[in-house]
């Protein structure tokens, strides 16, 4: 049986694949992303939705299809852990001097910025997140998402423009 014709969803089909790529990707991802997201927990991630997925996978896209859902899945946790840390590190004062109503404006305020981060595009949220939470240079992210630093500046600017006229109202 030719490669092009061999099914994903057979068992020893699949095990060859598993052989052949589990250890380059976890490589991968580990190169790119470090320890931090557990790369063997996500190479597994992306096996099981390979084979989810089988039937609409062909033989000779597979390595594509598992490295792309890996990098999406890092680059998800990426987003959800950046968000939670950011409105999580603003810990209410036990204590204020500070009257009401600017209370409230400032929850509002604090409301309207995750909104307006939400709505961003996946893109756009990681790149603005990994440069205005975490601190990173453009040419970091851009080394890290595999994309030019053109690019990172481009995806912070806009962000950054969507964010201003969300939250402008206040």
């Amino acid at each position: 049986m030719s490669e092009s014709k061999q099914d994903v969803c057979q068992e020893k089909v699949y095990s060859k694949l598993f052989s052949a790529h589990a250890k380059d990707l976890h490589n991968f991802l580990y190169y790119k992303y470090g320890d931090a997201f557990n790369p063997g927990d996500v190479v597994q991630e992306a096996f099981v939705k390979l084979w989810n997925n089988c039937a609409s996978v062909p033989f000779e896209k597979a390595k594509s299809f598992l490295f792309t859902v890996a990098k999406n899945f890092i680059l998800n946790e990426i987003d959800k852990s950046k968000t939670a840390q950011k409105f999580s590190a603003i810990k209410p004062k036990s204590y204020t001097h500070e009257n009401p109503e600017y209370l409230l404006e400032e929850q509002e305020y604090q409301n309207k910025l995750e909104s307006a981060i939400n709505e961003l595009t996946e893109e756009m949220r990681v790149t603005f997140l990994l440069n205005r939470i975490e601190g990173k240079k453009h040419q970091e992210i851009a080394d890290m998402l595999g994309i030019s630093r053109k690019a990172v500046e481009k995806r912070i600017y806009k962000a950054l423009a969507l964010i201003r006229e969300k939250v402008e109202g206040i």
